[in-house]
């Protein structure tokens, strides 16, 4: 049993310290996403250790102090992501249907046949904008049913798991498909026109993660993510993007992401909202996003019900606020920050 626990006590100490290392081989990322759950395991030996552990007592104590370590570090990495963290995006004092926009994000699992399913939670939640991410042509035609409500959309359905299907009611203008690093995933970029006039940039994106049988690399998801960044630093009307990042809330590529876009994440001093995986509830991480300029206040975000997708929706209502820009501050980029995202653009 000592033997166990000082095997299990190492291994934690390691699955901290892999992210750590700024190497884009997946074996260091992917421990990027567990966060919360470190941080129950760690809690878990401490608990065991004191419980269990018959050695010598100043090795059983030095575990128990590293693990303890281990947890407060793990715990400030997650209170922001938490209510007792600070809130990036306010919450709106008022409601203004004119200048508001509602969107859901939806993963829907290219090999699920639950569109009936996915059409009703759309219908209950009601959005201004749909995002379908693995959508290929069956869920097109399958889906199509919506452009009885949604009169703009556009569609990039694919059979590899990047098919984009994107549906709103408020005009769509200057709408194009971009393949901004690999040919075969896309991204879509439009405005969308509020019912008060205002334009919005908005980006649907949904690059591949790090992993077997993806890329062994995070380097084209963090390409794709930095190109979308300085996109909407270069904006100057409000902006959103929105889709599954393939990356956690907490990482250090969308830390970056938010530095260098200067975008704000309504998840902070909030909550996880875990969307994926839908069904495993230990192993949830919160992997669809709604980035958000300074321009915008927070009505509303939920995650929404799962209709038989490893994901779960993600619902987000914000509405422009004449004062919003100067009171919301985003992440700030530092000369390390500004070389690390151009080195990772120059990759591949």
């Amino acid at each position: 049993m000592d033997t166990a626990l000082g095997i299990f006590t190492c291994l934690l100490f390691t699955f901290t310290l892999l992210p750590l290392v700024r190497h884009d081989y997946w074996i260091f990322r992917v421990f990027d996403y567990p966060r919360l759950q470190k941080l129950l395991l760690n809690i878990l030996a401490v608990i065991l250790l004191l419980a269990l552990y018959n050695g010598a007592p100043t090795f059983k104590y030095l575990q128990v102090l590293l693990l303890g370590i281990n947890i407060i570090y793990l715990a400030w990495l997650i209170i922001p992501f938490t209510p007792l963290g600070k809130k990036q995006v306010l919450k709106a004092t008022d409601t203004n249907s004119e200048k508001s926009l509602s969107i859901m994000i939806a993963n829907v699992l290219q090999t699920n046949t639950n569109t009936q399913g996915c059409l009703k939670e759309i219908a209950k939640a009601d959005p201004d904008v749909v995002i379908l991410l693995e959508a290929n042509n069956r869920w097109d035609a399958e889906t199509n049913s919506l452009s009885g409500k949604y009169a703009f959309s556009k569609k990039v359905p694919l059979e590899n798991m990047y098919g984009l299907l994107l549906y709103s009611k408020l005009e769509l203008v200057d709408t194009a498909v971009h393949y901004l690093v690999e040919e075969d995933i896309p991204s879509i970029h439009t405005k969308i026109k509020l019912r008060n006039g205002q334009l919005v940039q908005f980006y649907a994106v949904h690059p591949t993660p790090p992993a077997p049988g993806e890329n062994l690399r995070s380097t084209e998801r963090d390409k794709e993510l930095l190109l979308v960044a300085d996109l909407a630093k270069a904006s100057n009307i409000p902006v959103i993007v929105a889709g599954d990042l393939n990356d956690v809330a907490w990482s250090h590529t969308t830390d970056l992401f938010l530095k260098m876009s200067g975008l704000l994440d309504p998840r902070r001093g909030r909550g996880f909202f875990n969307s994926f995986n839908a069904h495993h509830f230990f192993m949830r991480f919160p992997l669809d996003h709604a980035f958000i300029s300074r321009h915008f206040k927070l009505r509303s975000l939920k995650r929404l019900n799962n209709y038989d997708s490893d994901h779960f929706p993600i619902f987000l209502q914000i509405q422009l606020d004449e004062n919003a820009y100067a009171q919301q501050q985003p992440l700030i980029a530092d000369s390390d920050d500004v070389e690390e995202a151009e080195e990772k653009k120059e990759k591949i």
